[in-house]
């Protein structure tokens, strides 16, 4: 997938003004993304620059969609949307990432994401487009490539030779990749929150899924690709 599918007709989007969050650790680009975002008639009705704040926030403004940075300080975009899938299944997320094609919707199929738009220069409308589809219901990724995604990853997860994870956590991968939410996951594993919270978090790196800062180098990055 190259882009966002296209938007609906207009009589398919909500009547009233699309609500939107924006999650970004730089200020800069929340105010520039806040701008676009209100000149093309949403409603940004709050915005922060961290994990852990914006779990709070969101559940107080409960906004339609958010939009999240793939990288932040405190935690990865992945990591807040499917949190989000546990606790506000109704808001739509949509991950805005410098990751290459590849990478960005394999990230998006683990978060359980509506979908996702590449950082590039002169991309806006993609990002525009993909909020509104999100809002009316229309996801961006299709069924058929977010299904031949989640293979791909459940294959990595039982992948014989896949050594930098632990067998809790192939587990935990085999059913983010079935599109389990934490709360399921820890259901099916009798796991507490936070230990799945902390396995979640430890596949995702060992994916190449990192935290803004971390410059460990990945161990098995894009391990998937051994497949084809």
């Amino acid at each position: 997938m190259n882009t966002p599918a296209e938007p609906p007709e207009e009589a398919a989007f909500p009547a009233l003004p699309v609500r939107v969050f924006i999650l970004n650790d730089h200020e800069m680009v929340r105010r520039g993304l806040a701008d676009l975002l209100e000149h093309a008639g949403f409603d940004v009705v709050g915005e922060s620059g961290s994990a852990a704040e914006s779990s709070r926030l969101i559940h107080i403004l409960q906004p339609d969609i958010v939009v999240l940075d793939d990288r932040l300080p405190d935690g990865t975009g992945i990591e807040v949307c499917r949190d989000l899938r546990s606790s506000s299944p109704d808001i739509g997320c949509v991950i805005l990432t410098s990751w290459d094609e590849q990478h960005a919707i394999r990230a998006a199929v683990l978060a359980g994401a509506s979908g996702y738009v590449l950082k590039r220069i002169g991309n806006n409308d993609a990002l525009i487009n993909c909020i509104r589809s999100t809002a009316a219901g229309i996801a961006p990724i299709g069924p058929g490539i977010r299904e031949r995604v989640a293979e791909g990853l459940y294959a990595t997860a039982s992948a014989p030779w896949l050594k930098a994870m632990t067998r809790t956590e192939r587990k935990v991968l085999g059913l983010m990749a079935r599109g389990l939410t934490n709360r399921q996951i820890g259901q099916e594993m009798v796991l507490s929150d936070s230990a799945v919270a902390s396995s979640v978090s430890s596949v995702l790196h060992k994916l190449g899924f990192r935290r803004r800062g971390h410059l460990i180098p990945t161990p098995i990055p894009r391990a998937w690709e051994l497949l084809h």
